[in-house]
């Protein structure tokens, strides 16, 4: 299901009783903040929340919106995320289909889905273009933006999709890079040096010239969170959200620089940055649950601000966990799941706690087949994409629940002997790691908590885990309820 926009998403959000409004002033200067803070961290992630009269401000301020499991699976248009993962298992099914009609009733219906999720080239103006703010009326101030916590360098746009465009090929990437606010017509750029956006910012230094960018705030929630997916290279994120949504993304041309942005947005700013140009960026209080230092960053100049007459302005907060940006991490386990098993077919499940703020643990369970599998898929994990970050891998067997964090802690004590089974190896890691030896650069750790095999050089007995028999669980059943235990 496709929504029309962002506040057709706020309005069912509410019909459904998961979105509760605020009519009393807050703050955007940290009291938001703190409300939202203790809001996320309620059981099951607490409402979504529109401020609706943030301190100074004249638009009103959602958050929390993707902070539950159903209002997740909501923002994908689906009763469970899990929908999606099935679809994307049937579309990447590699099996043959016997005979011409057999082939015809396999492949025409995905055809015709595919056929219909490439985005759309509006052209004139778009919804987010009803206002148009250039030359001295551009005003960052205008929006009601969060300075989130106490120590951090100023405020901060928490939920852009960030639009920029290769300079050698013209792909499109969409990111999403916390912005922080300098004044009214300036802002940073924290692209990271393993993103796509700072590597357009590397090839537009080589070539000398500007680069045109986007940020975009509040449209369908596909797109949105399409933005934060770890898409394999090559794969627009406006196409995959078109798979989102079954419906295709329609764009339109920015007003002052050369590129197309969603047309349903919200709010876009419009702008160009010089690579040469950098500032101090920071600090930030981050995912992590720690403030990520200052730092260099680009610097944005605001050419133009467009949007909607009536905007919401859509913003998260991030910090010690949890937090609402845990089921964007959430969504992308079980989404990504299999394409993950498509390249690593002998997973059989994985979790990435919140607790670990979904970099640094992994939990994965495997169907083990030799000497070393476990070892094999450290390493096949560390070589893939964003998971090159994961700074410690739990392998499991495939009869492990690895969604069942205290089971997984029980298997860990009593089935690795850490001498043998601990792999330590050095390579790229998250720049927003405060601990490792240098900026970007340190160890990661695997352990293998699988059953041992005679050939790694396990020679004794291995133990079966207690269970009770299935006749005396049955009997036991039938007799609980006259027990009169509670």
């Amino acid at each position: 299901m496709a929504y029309a926009d962002f506040q057709d998403f706020l309005a069912r959000l509410e019909r459904e009783g998961e979105l509760k409004r605020i009519s009393t002033p807050i703050d955007p200067y940290l009291e938001i903040t703190e409300v939202s803070d203790r809001v996320m961290k309620m059981p099951g992630g607490g409402p979504a929340l529109l401020f609706e009269n943030p301190t100074g401000k004249n638009i009103p301020l959602a958050i929390n919106v993707f902070g539950s499991y159903k209002r997740m699976s909501m923002a994908l248009g689906v009763d469970d995320m899990e929908e999606i993962a099935c679809e994307i298992t049937d579309l990447l099914k590699p099996e043959v289909p016997r005979g011409l009609l057999n082939a015809a009733k396999e492949f025409l219906p995905k055809l015709a889905m595919l056929a219909k999720i490439p985005p759309r080239h509006d052209k004139g103006d778009g919804r987010c273009q009803e206002v148009v703010m250039t030359g001295d009326n551009i005003d960052l101030d205008k929006f009601p933006i969060l300075h989130c916590w106490p120590e951090d360098g100023g405020r901060y746009i928490t939920l852009p999709l960030v639009f920029t465009h290769d300079p050698n090929n013209g792909k499109r990437n969409v990111g999403m890079y916390r912005v922080q606010v300098f004044d009214k017509r300036t802002t940073a750029m924290h692209w990271q040096m393993h993103k796509v956006g700072a590597e357009h910012a590397r090839i537009s230094a080589e070539k000398r010239r500007k680069i045109d960018v986007c940020i975009v705030l509040g449209c369908d929630p596909a797109i949105t969170y399409s933005a934060t997916a770890p898409l394999p290279p090559g794969i627009d994120e406006m196409l995959f959200a078109g798979f989102l949504r079954k419906k295709p993304v329609r764009l339109v041309r920015a007003k002052t620089v050369d590129v197309e942005v969603p047309e349903d947005a919200e709010i876009v700013i419009e702008g160009q940055i010089d690579p040469f140009e950098k500032r101090m960026e920071g600090p930030f209080g981050d995912h992590t649950g720690y403030y990520s230092l200052a730092d260099m960053y680009p610097v944005l100049h605001v050419t133009a601000i467009t949007h909607r007459r009536n905007p919401v302005y859509p913003a998260t907060i991030v910090g010690q966990p949890p937090m609402e940006d845990g089921m964007l991490g959430k969504a992308t386990e079980r989404l990504f799941l299999p394409l993950l098993k498509l390249t690593v077919p002998e997973v059989a499940d994985m979790n990435l706690p919140v607790e670990g703020i979904f970099h640094n643990i992994a939990l994965v369970s495997i169907k083990k087949r030799y000497p070393g599998h476990a070892f094999k898929v450290m390493h096949a994990l560390w070589g893939l994409g964003q998971a090159m970050f994961t700074k410690i891998i739990f392998i499991f067997d495939d009869d492990v629940d690895v969604q069942n964090v205290k089971e997984c802690l029980w298997r860990f004590g009593n089935n690795i002997d850490p001498e043998r089974d601990m792999c330590v190896v050095r390579g790229p890691i998250d720049v927003l790691d405060h601990s490792s030896r240098t900026l970007g650069f340190g160890s990661k750790v695997g352990f293998d908590c699988t059953r041992k095999l005679p050939a790694e050089g396990f020679h004794r007995e291995w133990p079966d885990v207690i269970t009770m028999s299935p006749a005396v669980k049955k009997k036991i059943d039938g007799l609980w309820d006259s027990l009169g235990i509670k």
